[in-house]
């Protein structure tokens, strides 16, 4: 087999489908058609769970679509949801296509409708924040037999489509306990958090990750840097040599790829925490632990409870869906070398904390950096209330502005 022909055949392909859907997405010709449950490709790519389908499932098959904003090896963000494809394409019964690098543009919606109408996709997962609100939206709203699922939004009954839901992981927890490390291991009590938008996601991390500290060193600082996007590897570079110039010794990050301020950090001596996955390869003398997303846990709750017969559209499946360390959604780097045996003690305390759903993070009374009183004495925030995925603030001892 000539193998370059079967690339070229395989663009041309791409191309050509891309072409039709542009031209129908301009005529419009396609608008016919809470309690938690316990690099790349010119084309998306199919692959199959290993054997048949179970008889549990009478048989039934499940195609599901991820679509991801970068590439797939980025040691962040989309890698965390490749290992989750990965995970659940093991599952019997259960095929996935996927596509990477698909920016947050109409395009977006060309291959949310190629994967619908080229390769039978019934369950699809774009996975980037900003392809919610209008592209996912929009093509939910066309396709009302396709089951959307979307990372970090936030549904809202009666005002979105009946076949859109919305899961995330309260990753904040593990920031918490990576905090607490952090502080641990700091020498001068001063920590760095680059951060890409002052979204109430990324807030919470930030704010989490600082409580964390704080209940090791109360006079622990957070100095946070948003950058403005998702992915500016200079900017990141940037940011964390100008940390490390300010003798911050501990960094972390809510950016799709760590791998510039990990690396960066190693170079320059200092330590660092991760985040989305496992980047302790990338800085093996100064990388503590990190926040770690188990999105395979997430996606065959859905798998299988799709192989059931359940929809987001007759109720079988939540709209809403989250979980934290005692759902298994999310969990911590194994610790580094220079984690003192102190600080691993704090944190599996911690963690089993959560674990039992005995420790709130956000239990008044709380301040903010400008010292006014965002959650009072008596007051208290579980992981599930929905306030907080509307987190405007940062908390006493971060350094900066939502503004920045």
């Amino acid at each position: 087999m000539n193998h370059n022909r079967t690339v070229y055949n395989s663009q041309s392909l791409s191309i050509r489908r891309r072409q039709v859907i542009r031209g129908l997405l301009a005529t419009g010709a396609f608008s016919i058609t809470s309690r938690l449950w316990t690099g790349c490709t010119p084309t998306s790519t199919p692959e199959g769970g290993t054997g048949s389908p179970s008889p549990a499932t009478g048989g039934k098959e499940v195609t599901m679509g991820y679509i991801y904003v970068g590439p797939k090896d980025d040691y962040g963000y989309n890698q965390a949801h490749f290992e989750g494809k990965e995970g659940v394409s093991k599952v019997a019964g259960v095929k996935t296509v996927e596509q990477a690098n698909v920016p947050e543009t109409t395009e977006v919606q060309e291959v949310m409708l190629n994967m619908i109408n080229q390769d039978g996709v019934t369950v699809l997962f774009p996975t980037s924040f900003g392809y919610f609100d209008p592209h996912i939206l929009k093509i939910a709203q066309e396709n009302p037999e396709v089951q959307f699922f979307h990372c970090g939004g936030l549904y809202q009954e009666g005002k979105h489509p009946n076949n859109v839901g919305s899961y995330f992981g309260y990753i904040d927890e593990a920031q918490y306990v990576a905090g607490i490390v952090a502080a641990h291991t700091s020498e001068t009590g001063k920590l760095g958090f680059i951060a890409a938008k002052p979204i109430p996601q990324v807030l919470r991390n930030i704010n989490s990750y600082t409580l964390g500290a704080r209940t090791v060193n109360p006079k622990a600082t957070t100095q946070v840097v948003f950058t403005g996007d998702w992915a500016l590897p200079v900017k990141e570079a940037e940011a964390a040599n100008s940390m490390a110039d300010q003798n911050i010794d501990v960094i972390t990050c809510h950016v799709d790829s760590p791998k510039v301020i990990m690396e960066t950090a190693e170079k320059r001596g200092i330590y660092c925490t991760g985040y989305h996955t496992n980047q302790s390869s990338l800085a093996p003398k100064g990388y503590l632990t990190g926040a770690e997303w188990d999105w395979t846990k997430i996606y065959t709750n859905y798998a299988e409870a799709i192989l059931a017969g359940k929809t987001l559209m007759n109720g079988g499946i939540p709209h809403l869906v989250r979980g934290g360390y005692k759902d298994g959604f999310v969990k911590l780097s194994a610790y580094g070398p220079a984690v003192s045996e102190a600080a691993q003690k704090g944190a599996e305390a911690a963690k089993a904390q959560l674990m039992e759903g005995t420790l709130v993070i956000y239990r008044g009374e709380i301040k903010d950096n400008t010292g006014k009183v965002v959650i009072p004495a008596g007051k208290e925030f579980k992981q599930t209330d929905p306030q907080l995925e509307t987190m405007d603030w940062l908390v006493e001892g971060v350094i900066g502005s939502t503004k920045s």
